[in-house]
């Protein structure tokens, strides 16, 4: 007496659930990760009532301590005119935001200015909302 079991297990596997959560995933790294802020410095920005909606080509900061960055990376003053130039040279409307914390002086300010002046860049003072 041969008793056979009426119940057949497959031996496929069906990929499609596992290629759905990857998908999932994907779309949701994708999306976070446009969320987070290029400037990694922490600079405490002076408050502004009035923002303007400029895209900025590259950021300019200066830390508290009077130390210039582009973009993240440190900069000296007298390579900064060099390396904008270098940056900006194939756009059509070069755009700096300057980053600058609060308590720096306004001498350090002026001379970014001027390299924008000099050179004809469009210069953004970034402030935090009030």
């Amino acid at each position: 007496m041969a008793l056979r079991s009426r119940n057949k297990v497959s031996v496929a596997f069906s990929m499609s659930g596992m290629t759905d959560i990857v998908f999932l995933l994907l779309i949701f790294f994708m999306i976070t990760s446009t969320l987070i802020a290029p400037n990694a410095l922490k600079l405490l920005l002076p408050q502004s009532k009035h923002q303007t909606a400029a895209n900025a080509v590259t950021t300019v900061s200066i830390t508290r301590e009077a130390v210039f960055y582009l973009e993240t990376s440190r900069i000296d003053i007298s390579k900064l005119e060099y390396e904008l130039q270098r940056r900006l040279a194939d756009e059509p409307e070069p755009t700096i935001s300057l980053h600058v914390d609060e308590n720096v002086p306004m001498k350090e300010v002026v001379k970014v200015m001027n390299i924008a002046k000099n050179n004809r860049y469009k210069l953004i003072l970034a402030t935090s909302p009030r």
